[in-house]
């Protein structure tokens, strides 16, 4: 069986206090995986106590829970893991057409703060529903988390410029065709980030790499330029659990993992930009001080 290693040597880049995880899931019994969806992550449930122990160990102070695709348009599991983990968290969920403004209020009071689009296999909502959603998430100031295949961007990139909400494009922007910082789809990224409302994360970055780790040549390449271009717009998660790995051999070291990542980032402002203010900007989160946990 899987099993996660949630302990060890701290990574050697060290997380300022206050530091904000943008990117991971979180899964408590009772919540079974649904139709249209993957299953459940490997091994035992990554819950509440196991997160809480990563935090401990990288040095992560707030997260961001993301709606995981295995409950699809269903916010319960979210809804409870974000009363659990209380005022150090907040989460990204899933609307749709059909979210009624009573249960967006529901939903803002739990500590729900965004939406997800993922136009992926086992998503829960695509981007066939991306204006509907961003007028929803507008209209309640929340932000939206965008996931698709990034080679296909300069056919979205229409559409995105003219979203009204904070959006966020996800996972190193998944361009699994391969991209160069001099590609033109890193170009549409830098004018969608200059239009004033996108942001880039960085997690995830074994899902789209063709080089692989450890150094993920290709996505660190594509990263350094963007982080060099608009270091006041990348953010960053560790994509715990890591839900594609299903064997122990496939399961990344977390603070490894954790040193490569924001090492692509120019300098410490620059870190302290993607794991303090730019998160705060894009979740709308409080300024951080101690008293926040």
């Amino acid at each position: 069986m899987l099993v996660r290693t949630l302990t060890g040597k701290a990574p050697k880049i060290k997380l300022p206090r206050g530091a904000v995880d943008t990117q991971m899931h979180m899964y408590l019994p009772g919540y079974p995986s649904l139709p249209g969806g993957p299953g459940l992550p490997a091994g035992a449930l990554p819950d509440p106590d196991q997160y809480r122990k990563l935090m401990q160990w990288l040095g992560i102070d707030r997260v961001i829970i993301t709606q995981g695709n295995a409950h699809q348009r269903d916010n319960s599991n979210l809804v409870a893991c974000l009363d659990i983990m209380g005022n150090v968290a907040r989460g990204v969920g899933i609307i749709d057409g059909n979210t009624s403004d009573a249960e967006m209020v529901r939903l803002s009071e739990a500590g729900i703060v965004g939406a997800r689009i993922m136009d992926l296999p086992g998503g829960a909502v695509d981007l066939s529903e991306l204006e509907t959603v961003d007028a929803k998430a507008a209209a309640h100031g929340w932000m939206l988390a965008v996931q698709f295949d990034g080679s296909n961007i300069l056919d979205h990139e229409a559409r995105l410029e003219n979203l009204k909400s904070r959006w966020v494009f996800d996972h190193h922007g998944k361009f699994f065709s391969g991209v160069t910082p001099e590609s033109d789809e890193i170009a549409a990224v830098k004018r969608l980030i200059d239009a004033g409302n996108c942001w880039f994360k960085f997690a995830g970055v074994y899902e789209s790499s063709k080089t692989g780790g450890p150094d993920y040549a290709d996505v660190a390449a594509v990263a350094r330029e963007i982080a060099n271009y608009a270091p006041e717009r990348i953010v960053w998660g560790t994509n715990w659990p890591h839900n594609l790995a299903r064997e122990q051999a496939d399961y990344p070291d977390d603070a490894a993992l954790t040193d490569t990542v924001l090492g692509w980032l120019p300098d410490d402002t620059a870190r302290h930009l993607a794991l303090i203010e730019n998160p705060q900007t894009l979740f709308g989160l409080q300024e951080w001080s101690a008293s926040t946990s």
